[in-house]
């Protein structure tokens, strides 16, 4: 029963004298004519003469990667300009000129994996792309341009993605006062509210005159810039009020208006 399924039976049809075809393909059953009695007087010979049925081949519908990072950018691309400044840079470095052609179905974890330890990046940049491949991954699933399932990237590891390539070094409080001495203006106050107030350097630059509050000794810390362009602070938390202390044996950098 499950060979005459699969390859088909072969049948007379008395009422019209013909030998018939019987297949089923995708699902349904197909009849195909043979040909008569007289052209084939015997079932072994209409047997030679069946051609079977083509299956219907299914056409996949899933974009290929290139087309789903721009739709990726009209409509989940993150807002703030250093996120897209760095999502960007991935895309375009790596993983379109990888992956652009291919269906995104094809980007299937093993593949990943092989193809991040043969980048000679660092294991964090490595982390970072992984990361972005998950992000496409779930968008199309989102789209529903393939089904929905579990994240084939969530598969892929990468090692030392959570170690630093070198120690961090702290300059001293000695090494630092020698650094300062020798930094000039704007520099060395920019040096000193980075260190003082734990500010990033894209913070420092967008600060403005309007977020000191001189006489409560207060500075609001609400822009950031990266790249010439001022946007939000990175994080939630970065937005804050600091509280300023005064140091007489500091004099704060002033601009020259005349």
């Amino acid at each position: 029963m499950r060979e005459r399924h699969k390859t088909g039976s072969l049948v007379f049809d008395k009422a019209r004298g013909t030998w018939r075809f019987l297949q089923w393909v995708d699902g349904k059953r197909r009849s195909q004519t043979i040909g008569t009695k007289q052209e084939y007087p015997t079932k072994a010979a209409a047997w030679k003469a069946v051609k079977p049925l083509p299956e219907k081949q299914t056409v996949s519908t899933a974009p290929t990667v290139s087309t789903l990072v721009e739709q990726y950018r009209q409509e989940k691309m993150p807002k703030r300009y250093s996120t897209q400044h760095g999502y960007n840079a991935w895309l375009n470095n790596h993983i379109v000129p990888k992956w652009g052609g291919c269906e995104i179905t094809a980007v299937q974890a093993r593949q990943v994996e092989l193809w991040l330890q043969s980048l000679t990046l660092a294991p964090k940049s490595r982390r970072e792309i992984r990361g972005l491949l998950r992000i496409l991954w779930d968008f199309a699933m989102w789209r529903g341009d393939v089904p929905t399932q579990r994240n084939p990237m969530e598969l892929v590891s990468v090692k030392g993605a959570s170690k630093r390539m070198s120690k961090p070094r702290s300059l001293t409080v000695e090494e630092f006062q020698k650094f300062i001495t020798n930094v000039r203006e704007p520099f060395r106050t920019m040096a000193l509210l980075c260190v003082c107030c734990g500010l990033r350097i894209s913070e420092c630059l967008a600060l403005r005159w309007s977020d000191v509050d001189w006489l409560n000794g207060k500075l609001t810390v609400e822009r950031a810039i990266v790249v010439q362009r001022v946007d939000d602070v990175k994080t939630t938390e970065s937005r804050k009020q600091l509280s300023l202390g005064v140091c007489p044996s500091i004099q704060p950098w002033t601009a020259d208006l005349d």
